[in-house]
């Protein structure tokens, strides 16, 4: 193939490979799949209820994402496990986020009042989280799932996932600060944690990053 290319017909290969990935990628459940295997490898029957579809359309989108090599498969017993295809693909999703948050501000207002409350939450800063971590002066809690935690998780972290909070808020002090963390700045759950702990009582912020973004501030 090589010998018979053209400097034209290899531009026109090459871009066409790009766009490949590109037009992968203009399907908002593509991104959504893609962003929850950021997390951890999940089986299609669970990304078919984390994204609300059925799942014939949700192993249809997975296929896509398949023929692009931006994920794989295995099997175990019933289930077919996906995962991404290599840690560039979690930079491509993260590139697209950061791309799409500085070009479009309304991306910015909208998660402001959604997972912010409009500023009504208080937060913690990375700096200020490290410093408190290594002081053991703040609780910090894992609320997603207990796969994603296992998979991996935020150093001292305790694993409490948010449908479990309420049944075991024995587990945390209320004599030192609570921070809740989830997949990162477009995840409820650390949000509806922290507006639930702040309600018994316990002096709680959001950490508005995930495992993905503390891994990229740590390099």
């Amino acid at each position: 193939m090589r010998n018979a290319l053209n400097s034209r017909d290899f531009k026109d290969f090459i871009y066409g490979e790009f766009a490949r990935v590109g037009k992968t990628l203009s399907s908002p459940k593509r991104i959504e799949l893609l962003d929850l295997l950021t997390q951890s490898p999940k089986s299609v029957e669970l990304l078919a209820s984390e994204t609300k579809m059925s799942i014939a359309n949700t192993s249809k989108h997975l296929q896509t994402l398949l023929d692009a090599k931006l994920v794989t498969f295995e099997k175990e017993k019933n289930y077919v496990i996906y995962q991404l295809s290599s840690n560039k693909i979690l930079n491509l999703v993260l590139a697209l986020r950061n791309t799409s948050e500085d070009r479009i501000a309304e991306i910015n207002y909208v998660r402001n009042d959604f997972i912010l409350k409009n500023n009504e939450l208080n937060t913690i800063k990375i700096g200020d989280l490290i410093k408190k971590v290594e002081e053991g002066s703040v609780t910090l809690i894992d609320v997603r799932p207990i796969d994603e935690y296992l998979t991996n998780h935020l150093p001292s972290a305790i694993s409490i996932p948010i449908s479990e909070i309420e049944e075991h808020l024995n587990l945390i002090p209320k004599n030192k600060e609570v921070v809740a963390y989830c997949r990162g700045p477009y995840c409820i759950y650390a949000s509806e944690a922290v507006e639930l702990l702040c309600s018994k009582g316990y002096n709680a912020f959001l950490f508005e990053s995930g495992v993905n973004e503390w891994k990229q501030i740590q390099h």
